[in-house]
């Protein structure tokens, strides 16, 4: 008699997961072969991991990354691209994140720095960890208007407290005055409290320059390079062995001409 207004219950309660559990046991315990306690358990265990789950999809909703199905399980080891197999599966054990360390991804255009980043950054969300994925060229887009109208702390204290951040594309421009600025003092707000990813077609060599003003260069730096575990990708792009697949079929001028 109480089962629909317990399951009513339930649901006015957010126990999603109870629920189901509740439905799928009276179907296949129509017997009572199991106690209360197991009852119990099994909807306890159900609810768990549902809210485990949601929370999962929230994650990689809420980090809006460019890649958010690449998972390190698809990682291609077979391809030329220089990847250490013991190094990537290690990383996704997910101490990197605990210990608040970087991972710099460098690599040619195309050889998947982006999509890996992306992997990562997936992996972390499995292990409950906020993730936010941005380009860098809209990072200092967004950091600019925020200083116009006043945001400008809060972009930076939300940067902040996300746990893994993803930075993709950097290096690919000179810096402005205000904008290395701005970088000191976002990594100066995560260092050593939360982890980045950063991607790069610039090698880790090439950046003191490409910062420009050597103090704040070497600020910037210190704070990223010396605790980062470094991927380097090698090879040709990946696209141009795809590149082809899915497009339009070209069209035989001679035939239309023929037709007209």
């Amino acid at each position: 008699m109480l089962t629909h207004p317990t399951l009513e219950q339930m649901t006015a309660l957010g126990l999603t997961g109870m629920v189901e559990a509740w439905k799928s046991l009276a179907e296949q315990d129509s017997g009572q072969a199991l106690d209360r306690n197991e009852w119990l358990g099994l909807m306890l265990d159900r609810e768990t991991n549902h809210r485990a789950d949601k929370r999962f999809s929230n994650r990689v909703r809420n980090a809006k990354m460019r890649f958010p199905n690449a998972c390190i399980e698809d990682v291609d080891f077979s391809a030329n691209r220089g990847l250490d197999r013991r190094q990537i599966l290690s990383l996704a054990q997910g101490g990197w994140l605990k210990a608040h360390e970087q991972i710099i991804v460098t690599g040619l255009t195309g050889t998947g720095k982006t999509w890996l980043a992306c992997a990562f950054g997936h992996q972390a969300a499995r292990l409950d960890y906020s993730v936010s994925y941005v380009r860098m060229p809209r990072l200092f887009e967004d950091m600019g208007m925020a200083r116009l109208d006043g945001r400008f702390p809060r972009l930076v204290d939300k940067l902040a407290r996300v746990q893994l951040l993803v930075l993709d594309d950097w290096g690919t421009h000179t810096l402005t005055d205000q904008q290395r600025l701005d970088l000191l003092e976002l990594f100066e707000e995560r260092y050593q409290r939360r982890s980045t990813i950063i991607t790069a077609q610039l090698p880790v060599s090439g950046w003191h320059q490409m910062i420009g003003e050597p103090t704040i260069a070497d600020a910037i730096l210190d704070r990223i390079i010396h605790n980062a575990h470094r991927i380097e990708l090698k090879g040709d792009s990946m696209r141009r062995k795809t590149n082809r697949t899915g497009l339009t079929p070209e069209t035989n001028t001679e035939t239309m001409a023929n037709n007209t």
